[in-house]
């Protein structure tokens, strides 16, 4: 086959320094050439894993690197990687038209990637590479997030725990608002009992990478609604910039709803723990820095005996609404002039006439 020249080569290869939604969609697929482990942790969205070396393997040819030589290791690792390009292409490229345009990307945009680039190319498909790889793509991500949240305008929406503010997000997002739902991308609710029992949090990196995503695709000219929160929701952190333009300029919409309907919303909300009382009482006890040990154990006899009313509603009265209180206080500027949205009960009616009344202000 012919070898490309210095100018192909230059044409194929995408810079990482501005790279944009947009330019990730001018290509039918993002191909992360990078071991499963490095994928999972975090990754360019809509990437797909097709490794030129797996965990095993890379560990291999890296300590051969160190330990033996250089060469040894490029030998061992060169023979590796050729094996497993030839198995992607005869498992899941042979049938990609001659038209196909990829983006592939390793850790730095070196030879793990341009091994992949130049195959694929040398075949005939129109294969670029991303220079820098993904920790150009990384540094990227984080200089935007320093700055992308400040060019929109965000409707911050509070309320005490149980009050429906995920499903007043919901109904905006339905009802064809902007929606940055903070808890989804970070797979939790944001409290102590907030881990979802189907999905665990994704890595600070990658809450990041969906965060980035997520930002780029709102227009500035319309405002954000995004739920209130306080530096962490589970064991994620959130940007400092973004959590300056919520707590500062962030304009609030309160949501008030009567105790009981809260209670009733939370049990529907959290009905694993409904099914597990051992596990909502391993999650209580962590509350112990907090409460003391007898209110502890009170509650944990509340769920073992299955009596979900009074424990909610003093977990409420006890633990939550006074955590709310104390966070809503210190952190939202804007708080005092909050539009206040009285809900007659939890059903989904209920928070789209809210949604429509929020749109129209």
């Amino acid at each position: 086959m012919l070898c490309t020249n210095s100018h192909e080569r230059e044409r194929r290869i995408v810079t990482a320094e501005s790279l944009t939604l947009a330019q990730l969609a001018e290509f039918d697929d993002i191909i992360d050439v990078r071991s499963p482990s490095e994928f999972r942790e975090d990754r360019i969205p809509g990437a797909t894993n097709f490794p030129v070396l797996n965990d095993e393997e890379r560990a291999r040819v890296g300590t051969l690197y160190k330990q033996t030589s250089a060469f040894d290791a490029k030998k061992i690792g060169a023979a590796l990687v050729a094996r497993n390009i030839a198995d992607h292409i005869e498992k899941y490229f042979a049938d990609k038209p001659k038209s196909w345009h990829p983006l592939i990307y390793c850790w730095r945009g070196g030879s793990r990637s341009g091994a992949m680039a130049h195959i694929l190319n040398q075949i005939g498909w129109r294969a670029q590479q991303l220079q820098g790889g993904y920790k150009a793509y990384r540094t990227t991500v984080l200089a935007a997030l320093q700055t992308l949240p400040g060019r929109f305008r965000y409707r911050v929406v509070c309320g005490p725990t149980g009050s429906g503010k995920s499903r007043l997000l919901a109904a905006l997002e339905e009802a064809g608002a902007q929606v940055l739902d903070l808890e989804g991308l970070a797979a939790h609710r944001g409290s102590i009992l907030g881990s979802l029992p189907d999905e665990p949090q994704p890595s600070q990196k990658m809450f990041e990478s969906r965060l980035w995503a997520a930002l780029q695709k709102f227009d500035p000219a319309q405002p954000v609604y995004v739920e209130a929160e306080s530096k962490k929701i589970g064991n994620i952190r959130a940007p400092d910039a973004l959590l300056e333009e919520m707590w500062q300029r962030g304009h609030c919409v309160r949501i008030m709803i009567a105790h009981e309907q809260r209670i009733a919303l939370l049990k529907e909300e959290y009905s694993h723990f409904l099914e597990s009382p051992e596990d909502l009482n391993e999650k209580l006890r962590h509350l112990t820095a907090l409460h003391s040990k007898s209110v502890i154990e009170k509650w944990c006899e509340l769920s073992s005996n299955r009596a979900w009313d009074e424990l909610v509603g003093e977990l409420l009265v006890k633990h939550y609404d006074p955590a709310y209180n104390r966070s809503t206080a210190k952190h939202y500027a804007q708080f005092g002039e909050a539009l206040i949205l009285d809900l007659a009960d939890i059903g989904m009616d209920s928070f789209r006439e809210a949604a429509q009344r929020v749109m129209g202000k």
